[in-house]
């Protein structure tokens, strides 16, 4: 039995990874400070055995006893890393290096779950890992993009100083149950809005694209990636590479749904990239992994969530 710590193990991520690691036969440990995770989320995991729950900020350090650690804590929407954005730099950074010393002190293997936010606004379709990004160092977003990709570049010199066992994952826009209703993401943004019968907000024309990859395949990409070898880091795109416009999702919520919902639109946020879409050449060479779950079908996942979770409150 491998003993796993999951940092963000109470978030929409965190607790399908909770979940599918427990099925494995594993003994997990959640941590979690709540801010964007919920106990709802894990509430049907908390009668395991092999289960243990601790609510902790990343930004102080952590001691424990574990095999492997999954490094998911920050959190992950506009919304909610914008709300206080030292914060979300402190938990990136200094959450990196608390997890980076434990995994160093402990001789564990250490998976960070970065983003495609460290491509910023990119010049190049689609992303590669070699690509190194446009990011606005100064803007609005820098709190979470820059984060990362400092938290990346803590990773790789702690792998090089110190021979650590890294992996690196760069994680495209997922969707699915459990995502927070009110994170402003433009999957939940649309699914609430359209079963709520109110007008469905787009920023901008509708023209930017982006690359929806359906959470259980993500899962299935960390997973396969924390068994690869040793001497393979990443970082790895993990996404879906099928690449849709936003007016496109748009439609297709409004007809999954059956809603009257309008569309309306709004002037386009400050750095929100125009495009957005992996090449998983990579992932699939290495992890032999490519997704499979389609649009429609998470989206009609997502959606029964969501309609569950209007119909409780």
């Amino acid at each position: 039995m491998t003993k796993i710590l999951i940092t963000g193990g109470a978030g929409f991520l965190g607790s399908h990874l909770c979940e599918r690691l427990l099925n494995e036969g594993n003994e997990v440990i959640c941590v979690d400070n709540f801010f964007t995770g919920s106990k709802r989320n894990i509430a049907h995991l908390l009668g395991n055995p092999y289960f243990e729950v601790i609510r902790h900020d990343v930004t102080f350090p952590l001691y424990l006893e574990v095999d492997q650690i999954y490094n998911l804590a920050c959190p992950a929407s506009p919304i909610h890393y914008q709300h206080d954005p030292v914060q979300t730099t402190k938990t990136s950074v200094h959450g990196a290096i608390n997890m980076l010393g434990l995994a160093k002190r402990i001789h564990a293997r250490i998976l960070q779950a970065s983003t495609s936010e460290v491509y910023g606004d990119p010049e190049v379709h689609p992303q590669q890992e070699s690509y190194w990004g446009r990011v606005n160092p100064i803007g609005i977003r820098s709190c979470y993009d820059e984060g990362k990709r400092c938290a990346e570049t803590l990773f790789f010199d702690y792998h090089r100083q110190n021979n650590l066992d890294i992996k690196v994952v760069r994680i495209f826009n997922t969707y699915g149950p459990r995502m927070h209703p009110n994170d402003g993401r433009v999957v939940s943004n649309f699914i609430v809005q359209a079963l709520k019968g109110e007008d469905i907000t787009i920023y901008g024309e509708g023209n930017q694209t982006r690359s929806f990859c359906y959470v259980d395949d993500l899962i299935e990409a960390m997973v396969m990636m924390m068994a690869t070898p040793t001497s393979f880091t990443g970082p790895v795109n993990i996404g879906n590479p099928v690449e849709f416009t936003i007016l496109e999702l748009a439609e297709k919520v409004i007809a999954l749904t059956g809603s009257s919902s309008k569309l309306v639109f709004s002037p386009l946020p400050s750095d929100d990239p125009r495009q957005r879409k992996p090449d998983i050449s990579l992932a699939q060479n290495a992890l032999n992994w490519q997704p499979k779950v389609t649009l429609e079908e998470g989206l009609r996942s997502a959606i029964a969530y969501f309609s569950n979770l209007l119909q409780e409150n």
